[in-house]
């Protein structure tokens, strides 16, 4: 038996536009590779996911009229798509089998899933009963997501299970999947969206799985596939990839579908010389192509002669458009009506950040550009950034990936082909807002700083246990300090790709205003 997977990257709410990608995929699969069935994603015919746009009565017209299209065209082939389906015991998310242009049979979900980035508990009601469906002799069990990771909703009489899914990238994500579905001792077709939604990617990697947990067809990661395999295919080899590739394919995903989902002619950037707008330089020029991106130097008298010379190389290495805006007049007249005659602070500081930050902003107005922030999640986490400076722009590339990190992904780029000069990568990080300055004046190295964020933030560890690790106590003390105290930047900075279990955003939700002592 040949199974087809579309393993498609659809917009969220362009039911039509989806609808005729699923028409033409399920055509291919038929005329051309000859499939007995073709799976489509979790919510496919919708996008994933879609909030409260479930609450809009209309929409479940549009799901109505684009399904009997779907249905209309599937002959020759079983057609398994995920959609929201509206009842009158309330709205599931379901899957229907259609087999010679009839429902053959609809699944409900039955496990919603209700934490981290997930909240189907507040849109849908679960489903109750699990399904069989046989197929040329097999008999395959129908599951949904999270279904497959409980033993309930899966039928002992399966032959062979599909789930389909929207399971959003996380690093260790692709192997956490394979874990869950080997204890179900059944060979298992898994179907995944791909595709960036907002601050969520999904990384696609659909693949078949045999009983024993080895995978026996897998199609590609970060990318839209019509992925055809039969049904008896033996084990391949493994075929990982290094952490830093698949985060990198990962950002350049997200980057490219929230600009181009909406519709943005472009993107500007802020290149300081540092490695952190060097990087989201490099991202999004693999994104979108170097047509598509304008760098911007706005040098200020703390701008070093090397962040200039290494931004105008990085430009000119990349192909893109290339300003200089000298901020330093803008700078002085600032001064001048702030009255800032007394000894320089961080106000003076900020200034120049949000100096940056406004030209930035006049930029993308008058060219309709969206400008990328680039601040990473180190400083994020302890604020070190500026409101309405460095930290304007409608999408930010870093903003789930830790300082260290940053480094690995700039030297991996630079493997693929010169992208980053090196001296970027080399020099010390800093701000250049006051004279002779480096971040480590304000914090620890990165390594120590990175590794106490990962148990406060991603690990959710409490200070005594850090501690107890081998960290200085009164270094774990001040940065858990600035993590909590800059809640209300990190609500006001924009959204940006996750890559890890516990983004800012959806992942993690703490009060601004609260009493909580460390």
């Amino acid at each position: 038996m040949r199974i087809a997977i579309g393993q498609l990257n659809f917009k969220v709410g362009a039911i039509a536009a989806n609808a005729e990608k699923i028409i033409h995929a399920l055509q291919l699969a038929r005329d051309q590779h000859h499939a007995d069935l073709i799976i489509f994603p979790e919510l496919a015919l919708t996008g994933y996911p879609l909030e409260d746009l479930l609450h809009r009565s209309y929409l479940f017209k549009v799901i109505d009229s684009a399904l009997s299209k779907i249905k209309s065209a599937a002959t020759g082939i079983d057609v398994i798509v995920g959609f929201p389906e509206k009842t009158t015991a309330g709205i599931f998310n379901s899957a229907v089998w259609i087999r010679e242009q009839k429902e053959l049979i609809t699944y409900h979900k039955q496990k919603l899933p209700n934490y981290s980035v997930f909240d189907e508990l507040r849109y849908f009601k679960p489903g109750s009963k699990s399904i069989v469906i046989e197929l040329h002799g097999v008999k395959f069990g129908l599951l949904i997501c999270e279904d497959a990771w409980y033993d309930d909703p899966v039928s002992h009489s399966a032959d062979m299970l599909i789930t389909i899914n929207a399971s959003p990238y996380s690093i260790h994500k692709f192997e956490q999947r394979r874990a869950v579905l080997q204890k179900h001792h059944k060979p298992i077709i898994y179907a995944n969206l791909v595709g960036g939604q907002d601050e969520l990617v999904f990384d696609g990697r659909s693949f078949m799985m045999d009983k024993s947990g080895q995978v026996c067809a897998q199609a590609h990661a970060f990318a839209e596939e019509l992925f055809v395999f039969e049904l008896d295919s033996a084990p391949i080899p493994e075929n990982d990839m290094p952490i830093s590739a698949h985060i990198y394919q990962a950002l350049r995903l997200g980057v490219k579908d929230y600009v181009t989902k909406n519709n943005f002619p472009g993107v500007l950037i802020g290149l300081s010389g540092g490695i952190d707008s060097a990087l989201t330089l490099s991202i999004a020029v693999d994104a979108l192509g170097a047509d598509n991106v304008t760098a911007v130097f706005m040098p200020s008298q703390y701008s070093a002669d090397i962040s200039e010379k290494d931004s105008r190389q990085q430009a000119d290495m990349l192909g893109v458009e290339y300003q200089v805006i000298p901020i330093d007049d803008m700078f002085q007249e600032a001064l001048k009506t702030l009255a800032f005659n007394t000894k320089p602070t961080v106000a003076e500081e900020n200034l120049q950040a949000r100096i940056r930050g406004m030209i930035l902003m006049a930029l993308s107005n008058k060219t309709g550009r969206l400008v990328l922030s680039t601040g990473n999640k180190s400083e994020m986490a302890v604020g070190y950034s500026t409101l309405y400076g460095d930290m304007v722009g409608g999408f930010c590339v870093l903003k789930d990936v830790f300082k260290t990190m940053v480094y690995q992904l700039a030297n991996y780029r630079n493997q693929l082909s010169p992208a980053i000069p090196q001296r970027v990568i080399d020099r010390p990080p800093s701000a250049e807002l006051a004279p002779n300055q480096i971040d480590q004046d304000t914090l620890p190295p990165y390594d120590i700083l990175d590794a106490i964020l990962n148990l406060f933030i991603e690990k959710d560890l409490d200070v005594d246990t850090i501690i107890a690790q081998g960290f200085d106590e009164k270094i774990v003390r001040k940065i858990i300090k600035m993590v909590l105290k800059n809640e209300y930047k990190r609500r006001q900075a924009p959204p940006g790709v996750r890559i890890s279990e516990k983004a800012f955003g959806r992942d993690r939700r703490y009060p601004i205003t609260s009493g909580y002592l460390v």
